[in-house]
């Protein structure tokens, strides 16, 4: 049995979003993302078009192009998952989003699939970008490398 000392609570954690390779987002081909100017996270290069979400949470907005969605987690961590570099371009096609604002959503669940192919075809990125836009000084540990969606890849401290 574990006990927790104090009432302390848990470092937040998020899961990756796609079956692929986590890398940090300073290492992101779009200076908007590496910059870190809207934010800190993690992306993933897909091998898979399936995203689910990092945490549980509840839907903020759904880009209309749908390469985008904006989630708050039950810690109060507000999120950008931005599917694809330069994907607005698209306008929606290549995306099939499942969950619309205000749904309610858990660590794991399925948000969109990306027809990877598709991006690809039209000279897109597939890259995968996870930032939370209110860190207020939060630092993250980032485990890299291969990972499975909805595997623990970021802790918040």
């Amino acid at each position: 049995m574990a006990f927790k000392l104090f009432g302390k609570k848990e470092a937040p954690s998020l899961l990756t979003v796609a079956d692929g390779e986590v890398i940090a987002v300073d290492d992101v081909s779009d200076p908007v993302f590496s910059s870190k100017s809207m934010g800190d996270g993690f992306a993933v290069r897909p091998s898979a078009g399936t995203v689910v979400s990092p945490v549980t949470g509840k839907i903020v907005s759904v880009f209309p192009t749908k390469h985008a969605i904006i989630l708050r987690s039950n810690d109060g961590l507000d999120m950008l998952i931005h599917m694809g570099i330069d994907t607005v371009a698209l306008k929606g096609e290549g995306f099939d989003v499942q969950v619309a604002k205000g749904d309610e959503v858990t660590a794991g669940q399925v948000l969109a699939t990306m027809d990877l192919g598709y991006v690809v075809e039209q000279g897109k990125e597939t890259t995968i970008i996870v930032l939370i836009t209110n860190l207020e000084g939060k630092r993250l540990k980032l485990t890299t490398g291969s990972a499975t969606a909805g595997a623990p890849v970021l802790v918040l401290k």
